[in-house]
C-alpha cells in the first residue's frame, strides 16, 4: 500500500535520491509520477527500496512516463520481449554494462530513461556508479564550455553490439549468448556535445565512453584528446554516488542528465535484473 508519507532523500551532492512512501505495483496517483519525474530531472537518477512487483506491473509504471523501448540487443525477460535482462551467472567473467555510458545514445532519438529492477543480486558486490552530467558541465571552465558550445558528436552502436564488437574476436569474451541481433546494430547517431535538458532546462555534457566516436567534422584521431580529457572529467568521483542493489530494489535513471557503470566485482555468483528502456526525443 502506498505510504501516507512520500520523502524524496538525495543520497549525494550532484546526483541521486532515494524515494520513500510510494509502491510502484499501484496505480500511482498523478501527484506521484509527477514527484518522481521532478525529482528524476533534478537529480538524474532515483531509487525505490523494497519494491515487489511483477513484469506486467513494471511495464505499467514505465509506461507513465514514456513509451517503452525494445532493446534490439539485450536477451530478455521469457514472455516479456520489452524488459531485458541484465544477467551474469555465476560461470561467466563479463558483465553487461561494465563501463561508463549512456544507453542509447546511437540513436537519433535517444532513450529518456531506463528503469533496472533487481529479481537476484549477490550477497555483496554488482553495484552501480552514476555520474551526473549536469555536474560535470557546471565544473568546466567557461573558456572550455564555449569551445563545445556548437560541437556535434558521432555516436554508434556498431563497435559495441555489431558484429565487429571486440567480444567476437576475444574467445574469452562470454557476453555472446546474453546479446543478439549482431546484425542489426547499423545505429548512428549525432547529437550536440553540450544538450540543454528537455525536462529541467539544465545545461549538461552528451558525449560518453561507450558509445561516442568523435566530433562531427574531426577525425577519430583529432577527437581522442579532447574527448579522453571530457571523459576523465566527467568520470571525477565528486560527480558520482554508488546505488547497493538489494532485491527488490529499483533505479530509474534519466539518460540526458547521467551516466553509469555496473561495477563487475561479484564473480562467482548469479545476478539478475529487469531493464526497461523508455523512448526519447530529440536533443538539442
Amino acid at each position: 500500500m502506498r505510504s501516507n508519507s512520500v520523502s524524496v532523500e538525495p543520497v549525494s551532492g550532484p546526483v541521486g535520491a532515494e524515494i520513500h512512501g510510494i509502491d510502484l505495483a499501484a496505480d500511482l496517483a498523478e501527484t506521484d509520477v509527477a514527484l518522481i519525474r521532478a525529482a528524476l530531472y533534478d537529480r538524474g537518477v532515483v531509487f525505490f527500496r523494497d519494491q515487489t512487483i511483477t513484469p506486467d506491473q513494471h511495464i505499467a509504471f514505465a509506461e507513465r512516463f514514456a513509451p517503452v523501448n525494445v532493446n534490439r540487443f539485450f536477451a530478455h525477460a521469457e514472455g516479456y520481449p520489452s524488459i531485458a535482462e541484465v544477467r551474469k551467472e555465476p560461470g561467466q567473467k563479463n558483465n553487461i554494462g561494465g563501463g561508463w555510458h549512456t544507453d542509447h545514445s546511437y540513436d537519433v532519438e535517444p532513450a529518456m530513461g531506463s528503469i533496472l529492477l533487481a529479481r537476484e543480486v549477490p550477497p555483496v558486490g554488482g553495484d552501480t556508479l552514476f555520474a551526473s552530467m549536469y555536474a560535470a558541465y557546471d565544473a568546466l571552465s567557461d573558456g572550455l564550455k564555449a569551445t563545445l558550445e556548437g560541437l556535434r558528436a558521432v555516436h554508434s552502436s556498431r563497435h559495441v553490439f555489431g558484429p565487429q564488437a571486440k567480444r567476437f574476436a576475444d574467445p574469452t569474451n562470454d557476453l555472446k549468448d546474453r546479446l543478439r541481433n549482431a546484425e542489426q546494430a547499423v545505429q548512428d547517431a549525432v547529437h550536440p556535445v553540450v544538450i540543454r535538458h528537455p525536462g529541467s532546462g539544465r545545461r549538461a555534457l552528451y558525449v560518453n565512453p561507450g558509445f561516442t566516436l568523435r566530433f562531427e567534422g574531426w577525425t577519430a584521431e583529432e577527437s581522442q584528446a579532447l574527448l579522453g580529457y571530457l571523459y576523465q572529467h566527467a568520470a571525477k568521483p565528486e560527480f558520482q554516488c554508488r546505488f547497493r542493489w538489494r532485491e527488490g530494489s529499483v533505479a530509474f535513471w534519466d539518460n540526458r542528465a547521467t551516466w553509469h557503470y555496473a561495477v563487475n566485482d561479484y564473480h562467482g555468483e548469479r545476478r539478475l535484473l529487469h531493464r526497461i528502456t523508455l523512448e526519447g526525443s530529440a536533443l538539442s
